[in-house]
Order: structure tokens, then sequence, then C-alpha cells
């Protein structure tokens, strides 16, 4: 029986190996690293060189701890590789905070798809991977021409574990303007820029797309003949579980350098491409109305190395003196993307109230997102934020539903990727979490950060 899932979970901001008890439903042992950006060659790219040799260490590990039973892989979103015949990449894999895909902008909106086709909104530099892909093709077109093989970023390391290409619905119905989700097709950008016979084959996230190469297997001790699964997009990942256990309606609001909300059998609303909402495909293939902003990184920006600790006093002073943070820290992508952020009536001096302060405008804008996908039922949040009691608290105030804080991992994308290599019919159980509205009333709060929001938004 699978019972040990050695997962490879490559963030944005930082990338891990952790093996999963699927029997507890948690973490057991894990390596990490930073996720770093070399600027060197065509344009910035991720150090994929450095997390294999990360990855075949921290599988040798993991596998030193505990049998590994079977592997999966979860990564960010908004990334493709493009491979040479012979597998190797054809082009260096782009990150998609570079600006290089705005200078064919335009070109681009001429032949990208509707919002209602792909339920991509237009982002900005390579956050939709199909500008990534068309200005890399006009760019640099002797090495494009190259190009044998297109497949998302959690299948590049799938095939670099197992040798098989694969191609999956999480990864490519992440705003990426490649797939069409009410078809469950390839989208037309990629029949009309002559990119179809490039993709590899679609298979689902669980899939088993065969053992470990026998020259990996050599190096990391890891047994002949495990598995490795086909993989999936991290807040898909941070999703299953939920899925698999939870009547709708309920959200899912999954955490790390971006925050992302998934509606799951909430109201039925129309999404607003201008304000960063989409449509995200599940691991079981069905649209899911998704909302997000790069709360992790605001986060990091605001508080810059200094303590984030802080007591229920810093908590009840920031309340009452009204000091609250206005969108958005983090231009260009979320529900209030064209706005710029300030402090009102002034900013913090220290630290505990800082982190406060920080913890309730991170609250306000997921509330935010919530409300512009429809969610309804009580609010899971996985990852770094289920530990940060003062937005657990402010989301609960904010949605006036439950916010069900769910820590018992470090981030629920391992445990979610993990599941991919279960058994059908595997029970998962909602982990022990604690949800709570607060007893007190926080409106007063909630209704000023709004109204202030909506006079920057709105200026008379």
């Amino acid at each position: 029986m699978t019972r040990y899932v050695a997962v490879i979970d490559i963030g944005k901001t930082n990338a891990k190996v952790a093996l999963v008890d699927l029997g507890e439903m948690r973490e057991i042992a894990m390596r990490t690293r930073p996720n770093s950006v070399l600027r060197d060659g065509p344009y910035p790219h991720f150090d994929v060189e450095a997390l294999w040799d990360f990855v075949l260490g921290g599988l040798a590990g993991v596998r030193r701890e505990h049998p590994v039973d079977a592997i999966s892989v979860t990564t960010h979103g908004a990334t493709a590789a493009l491979l040479d015949a012979q597998g190797n990449l054809a082009l260096p894999v782009l990150d998609y905070e570079h600006t290089g895909p705005d200078t064919l902008a335009a070109e681009y909106a001429a032949v990208r798809p509707s919002f209602e086709e792909t339920g991509s909104p237009r982002l900005p530099a390579g956050l939709n991977v199909g500008a990534q892909i068309f200005w890399q093709a006009k760019t640099f077109p002797r090495a494009f021409a190259g190009v044998a093989s297109i497949v998302m970023y959690a299948q590049y390391w799938s095939h670099r574990l197992s040798g098989v290409l694969a191609n999956e619905v999480t990864s490519l119905g992440c705003h990426t303007d490649l797939w069409n989700p009410a078809a469950c097709e390839y989208s037309s950008l990629v029949s009309g820029q002559g990119w179809r016979a490039l993709m590899a084959p679609v298979r689902p996230a669980r899939h088993r797309l065969g053992s470990v190469l026998p020259e990996i297997a050599k190096k990391t001790g890891l047994a002949p003949g495990t598995p490795v699964h086909c993989g999936i997009h991290d807040s898909n990942a941070s999703l299953l579980p939920h899925l698999l256990s939870r009547a709708k309606p309920f959200a899912v609001v999954s955490t790390g350098t971006w925050v992302v909300s998934m509606a799951v059998g909430g109201r039925p609303v129309s999404l607003d491409p201008t304000r960063d909402t989409l449509i995200n495909v599940n691991a079981l293939g069905d649209p899911v109305p998704s909302a997000r902003f790069m709360g992790g990184r605001e986060f990091e920006t605001l508080m810059n190395g200094r303590s984030t600790h802080w007591e229920e006093a810093d908590l009840r002073e920031v309340l009452s003196s009204g000091v609250m943070l206005l969108p958005a820290v983090q231009r260009g992508s979320g529900p209030f993307g064209t706005l710029k952020a300030h402090w009102a009536p002034s900013e913090p001096q220290a630290d505990a109230k800082r982190a406060v302060a920080a913890s309730f405008y991170l609250a306000l804008m997921t509330a935010t997102c919530l409300d512009l996908i429809g969610a309804d039922g009580p609010t899971v949040v996985e990852g770094p934020f289920a530990r940060n009691a003062a937005f657990v608290r402010m989301l609960a105030a904010a949605t006036r539903r439950p916010a069900v804080a769910d820590a018992a991992a470090a981030t629920g994308t391992s445990v979610g990727a993990a599941l991919l290599a279960a058994p059908e019919g595997f029970p998962v159980m909602p982990s022990h979490s604690a949800s709570r509205l607060d007893p007190e009333d926080w409106s007063d709060y909630v209704e000023r950060w709004r109204s202030a929001v909506g006079e920057m938004a709105h200026p008379q």
C-alpha cells in the first residue's frame, strides 16, 4: 500500500522536498531552499539545474528517514518549459515576472482568446503563459524552431524524473490562455499559433507516468520502480483534500507568495477579469471561480525582516486606533491593482502593530476576493497564513462566515499533491482545524476600510 509519498513542491519563493505520511495526512520530513532567478542568458530564468541538484539531494535525504512509496510534484503556475527533441530545454524557463512579453502586448492582444473562452484575465509580464510562448517564439525564432514539446512546469519535473512527457489541466487552466475549461480542450490560441502539435499529451494529475529513471534511483537510493505521478498546480493541490472531503459550499484560500481564493459551490457571479478573477480548473477537471493577489510578497515587503510577533493588546490597539493599510502594495495585480498603497491615518512604527495592521489588510483583501467569486460557506485557509491568528480572525469578521485555520501541515500543497499517489477511494478526512467567528464585532473597522478603498477607487 502507498503510504509515504515524496513531494517535490516548487513555489515561486522557495522549493521543498517533503515526505508525506498519507496515514496521518501530514509532512514527516522536509528539505527546503530558496528558488533563485538567474539574470544571465537571454532573459531572467529559473535556476533549474540548482533546483534539480536540490531535488535529488532532497529525495536521497527523505529516503534515508523513511521508505518512499511514490513521488508527486506540485509547482507554481504561469510557467512552461520548451523542450527540444532530446527532452532538454530549448530555451531557459522564463521567470514570469520578466516584463519582456509586454513588449509584444499589442500583437499578443490581437491573437489571444477572450476571457469568455479561457477564463484567463489579461495579466502583465509573463503571467499569461500564452504571452510568454508568443514572445519567446517571436523574439528567439531560431531557438524556438528547435522546440519539440511544450510542458507545464510541474510536468517538466515529472518528465525529468520519469522520462515521460505530459501536460495536466490544473496547470493548463491557471490563467495561461492555453485552455478552454468549458470544452476541456486546448484553446483557439494553441491551434491558431500552430502550437498544438508541440503540446504534450494531457494526463490526469494522479496518472502514474512511469517509474523513476534508473540513474535517478541509483543517485537517490530510491527503489527501482518507484512510481512518478503526473503532478498538479500548487493552489489546486491545496484544494484537492477539501474537494474529496467537504460538503459544498466552501472556499479555500491557498497562501504563499500568492493568495489564491477558490470558491466551490458558491453563489453564481459574473467574474470581472479587470480585478484578477479567473477560472481555475481543479484536479477533477471542473472549473473553479478564483481570485488572487500577491499577498505573501506584500507581507514580506511590509515587514522587511521585522518581527511579526504581536500580543492581544497590540491587536486591540490597532482596532481602537483605526490604523489601517489601504491597497495595493503590489500594484498591477489583485482586486485593486490600479491603486497605490498608503497608511491611514499614519504608518505604525512598532513592529507588532505593523504586523497586526498588515495582517488585517491581507484579510480584507482576501475577503474582497472571496466576494468577487461568490464564495459561500466556511473559508479554509491553507499555508503560512493559517498560522496568523490576526489574519484568520479578521477574515471571519469581514466575510461573516467561519474561517477555518488549517495549520495541520506546514503547507497544504504537499498533502494535496501526495493524495495524487493515494489508491482510488482513499478516505480523506478534514484536518483537525479550529473554526471560529470572533466574539467581538469588528464590523466598524471593516466598513471604514471598505469605505476608504471605495473613495480611492471612485474619487469625487
